[in-house]
């Protein structure tokens, strides 16, 4: 009996004991909170640790170029015009010799403005044309391009002073330029060196002004000798007639040496007006 009791004590202890390890143990906090994990996207350190999360970079704004500020096209060369004739301001040659002198006249009245009245007085282009002979040498006992410019100084109109250019179209460009910078006219040596016109005004494409290139297109004349003109080199225009330069070309020549002498080369004469000092 005592061997029976001992042997089922025994297999009772071994049950029990059996029974205490197949039981759970559940620690104090998770069975009473039972508070559910917090996960987290942050990648763990090498050492488990959790790593705070960094803040994605803010995007930084690109600054914007401004364009450079674009030319604007160059100006076109328009129509451009001077005219200095007003009625009255011809005056005709009272002799065949006294071209120069009238042409004085007629440039002291293109440029009068002060209501004065017109230098047309027969017995002061007279005096003009002495005036210009006595200024003029190797002139033939007459009055020549020095003579002219340097009585035109005189008398108030000027500086005025004698050019010889050898290419036509620049020697009509210049008179051009020279008339749009002064608001004078120039003398137009002509015949080759025989005659005297006035340029009282032209006609052009492009201001002489702003433009270093600009075309001629037609020239304002007046010639003292007016109406009668030459059997050699044509009739007279009216006064204040536009010509073509082809037309002028008729009539306005290179200058022949041998008529004059001087230190200036052969081309085409100007008694051109100048900038005052």
């Amino acid at each position: 009996m005592i061997g029976a009791r001992t042997r089922l004590l025994a297999w009772l202890i071994v049950l029990a004991g059996f029974v205490a390890g197949c039981t759970p143990t559940v620690g104090l906090d998770g069975a009473v909170t039972q508070q559910p994990s917090v996960t987290s996207s942050a990648p763990a350190a090498a050492d488990g640790a959790a790593v705070a999360p960094q803040q994605a970079p803010s995007p930084t704004s690109t600054p914007v170029s401004t364009p450079p500020p674009v030319a604007p096209p160059p100006p076109v060369p328009q129509p451009f015009a001077v005219d200095l004739y007003q009625e009255g301001d011809f005056v005709p040659q009272y002799t065949f010799d006294w071209c120069v002198a009238a042409s004085i006249q007629i440039a002291h009245n293109l440029v009068d403005d002060t209501g004065g009245g017109s230098w047309s007085d027969s017995g002061q282009q007279g005096e003009l044309w002495e005036m210009a002979r006595a200024r003029s040498s190797n002139s033939f006992n007459g009055a020549n391009p020095f003579g002219w410019a340097q009585v035109l100084t005189e008398v108030g109109m000027g500086p005025y002073t004698v050019v010889s250019i050898a290419d036509y179209g620049d020697a009509l460009e210049t008179a051009a330029r020279a008339m749009t910078e002064t608001g004078r006219p120039v003398g137009l040596v002509m015949w080759s060196g025989r005659h005297a016109w006035v340029m009282s005004g032209f006609e052009s494409v492009g201001d002489p002004t702003q433009f270093q290139e600009f075309s001629v297109t037609g020239i304002r004349v007046q010639d003292p000798l007016y109406p009668y003109g030459s059997g050699q080199w044509g009739p007279s225009p009216e006064p204040n007639t536009l010509l073509t330069p082809e037309q002028l070309a008729t009539q306005f020549v290179i200058r022949e040496p041998r008529r004059w002498s001087s230190d200036l080369p052969t081309g085409y004469l100007l008694v051109l007006p100048q900038a005052q000092a």
